[in-house]
């Protein structure tokens, strides 16, 4: 099968999207399928190019057997709406005339939450007479107005009938989570063409390991020390402030670290509130290569999850939280009532608290450094449920999903 996909984030960009696109098409390469990604000069989140790459119209490499194909866009930092949007907008056109140079594909997928990949997409399966998959990662623009960054307007309406018609004009649609589906149907999307394919992890990479001194000693981690690791994006969607004045009421308790590991749009702030409050029980790492993000989750006593207090982050689930269970860690998650706080309890791996409410992180936090053997069931059962949600089944699902077009 040759499978043609549109990213604009793909390794080494560190970013979750990036992460399931790639993973997944190493084992479609691995099971004998071809595989050509269109995605732009890795430079998020920072929007600064990675080095060793240049922003050029057209530039091709290999990674593990999946063709990778790079063109030009305008490049931003992810921040401030607008810049991101003339970002996104940016690799539009240049993805879509990138397509007409690839092999005639069986099928052309893209993946949110870059709306305008599926855009590219839509166009391009048009030209080439091909299917078209739309993966469902985020609600845009509903995600925007949840953080924020926009409030209700002619630009955002406009938007939301261009969601609407590639809901209804996709082949086939893959949500990453069940309350998605939901909405779609709702919205009077044909129920029989969403499927629901969580996000997952791979097994292979992520798994229980000790803690690694050498990285303990690096940033000053004691063997006694209780550390709540945030590992991922510092974005406008996760309320991160909230932990620091969680932070700041547990400054007492001396071996309570919290380690935040990652880049975004909210990290200098974040890194300000810090130092402006003299936390000096949070740890700042910046950004990792993804082959190492395992070590830095050995630190970790708990896998913090945390989302702003609105609905439609109610409605996501993080892929950190299956990182977390193949780490066999426990999770804490603050965030809205909804599908991921339903996973993590119904699952029993971890405990929730309410989004964006210090106190009672602090006060579950203190709770727990104070009785660690209560932690130890959460993460053997994080740890048994992991192959549940490995990259590879959901690679074989997707892929189920796609054979049907085999013959198109």
């Amino acid at each position: 099968m040759n499978i043609l996909f549109i990213s604009d984030n793909f390794p080494p960009e560190r970013n979750a999207a990036a992460s399931r696109v790639y993973e997944r098409a190493c084992y479609w390469v691995k099971w004998g399928h071809e595989v050509t990604v269109i995605t732009c000069a890795p430079n998020f989140p920072e929007g600064k190019l990675f080095s060793g790459y240049k922003n050029k119209f057209y530039q091709v490499e290999y990674l593990h057997g999946i063709r990778v194909v790079r063109v030009k866009t305008f490049i931003a930092e992810n921040k401030g709406f607008f810049l991101r949007i003339l970002d996104a907008i940016s690799f539009t056109i240049p993805a879509v005339i990138a397509t007409l140079f690839q092999r005639r594909p069986d099928v052309i997928v893209a993946t949110s939450p870059s709306f305008f990949a599926a855009v590219s997409a839509f166009i391009a399966a048009k030209l080439r007479k091909r299917p078209f998959i739309f993966e469902v990662s985020d609600l845009w623009p509903a995600s925007i107005i949840g953080v924020g960054a926009m409030r209700e307007s002619f630009i955002i309406r406009f938007f939301e009938k261009l969601e609407l018609f590639l809901y209804q004009h996709a082949n086939e649609i893959i949500v990453l989570s069940p309350a998605f589906k939901t909405n779609l149907v709702l919205r009077h999307v044909i129920e029989d063409k969403i499927h629901v394919e969580m996000n997952g992890v791979d097994i292979t990479k992520y798994s229980p390991r000790p803690r690694d001194n050498e990285l303990a000693m690096r940033y000053q981690i004691a063997p006694e020390d209780f550390v709540i690791g945030y590992l991922g994006t510092h974005g406008m969607a996760h309320a991160l402030e909230n932990v620091l004045y969680a932070a700041e009421l547990l400054k007492e308790k001396s071996n309570i670290r919290f380690m935040f590991v990652g880049a975004g749009a909210t990290r200098e702030s974040l890194v300000q509130i810090a130092k402006e409050k003299s936390l000096m029980n949070v740890t700042f790492v910046v950004a990792q290569a993804k082959e190492h993000m395992a070590n830095f989750w050995s630190l970790c006593n708990f896998a913090l999850v945390h989302l702003k207090n609105s609905p439609v982050f109610g409605e996501v689930i993080p892929s950190k939280i299956f990182e977390a269970m193949g780490m066999g860690l426990p999770i804490l998650i603050a965030a809205p009532a909804g599908v991921a706080v339903s996973l993590v309890e119904s699952e029993k791996v971890g405990v929730s608290v309410p989004a964006e409410d210090p106190h009672s992180l602090a006060t579950t936090i203190r709770y727990y450094c104070d009785n660690q053997d209560l932690l130890k069931p959460l993460a053997e059962k994080s740890y048994q449920r992991a192959p549940y949600h490995s990259r590879e089944q959901q690679a074989r699902s997707f892929l189920k999903i796609l054979e049907k077009y085999v013959k198109y």
